[in-house]
């Protein structure tokens, strides 16, 4: 049996893409192209824009590409890419904005039943205002920091921790409904 290196093919096919080889950079896109549109799906609601900003972040990918370190998980540095570009698209919309209020409550907070779809979850994350669901996103989904995320977004550590917990609340109450909805009991 032959052991195949997969992350040396990773890099021969980065680094075949850097040369703008046609078909390296298509099978980077075909592999990750799927996944990058449910993460610019998590911050912009239509799903045509979404794809729009995909492939607007897949060309600065490609523009790009030379400055990968190969330090770190390649999916990783695309995703960033894509949460870069889609932050950028929700600016230039100005579509948010963030209250300066720092006060947020530590909450207990409990998984949402798997009684849900994930186009249920989804729906619930989208009816968030946008500051909400970018620092929900942000925080809960892809795992950065209060202080990476101030950074990010030019806010307080303070404002993304109450934006946050006003998420959180909002997101406890919209679950509470659809509950009862689906019960019945509304």
């Amino acid at each position: 049996m032959k052991v195949i290196n997969l992350h040396q093919e990773e890099k021969e096919l980065i680094e075949l893409a850097v040369e703008n080889n046609r078909h390296a950079q298509h099978q980077i896109y075909s592999k990750y192209a799927p996944k990058m549109l449910s993460v610019c799906r998590q911050y912009i609601k239509d799903i045509h824009q979404a794809e729009d900003i995909m492939i607007t972040a897949f060309m600065k990918v490609f523009t790009n590409l030379k400055n990968f370190e190969h330090k770190g998980s390649f999916e990783g540095w695309i995703r960033r890419v894509m949460i870069n570009e889609c932050i950028s698209f929700i600016r230039v919309q100005k579509k948010v904005k963030f209250i300066e209020d720092e006060t947020y409550f530590e909450e207990r907070h409990n998984n949402i039943e798997s009684q849900f779809s994930v186009e249920d979850i989804q729906f619930l994350i989208d009816s968030l205002p946008d500051g909400y669901k970018m620092i929900f996103n942000l925080y809960a989904i892809e795992g950065f920091k209060h202080n990476e995320i101030a950074a990010m977004l030019g806010i307080s550590e303070g404002t993304s921790k109450s934006q946050l917990s006003h998420a959180r609340k909002m997101l406890q109450e919209n679950v509470k409904k659809l509950k009862n909805y689906e019960n019945g009991t509304e």
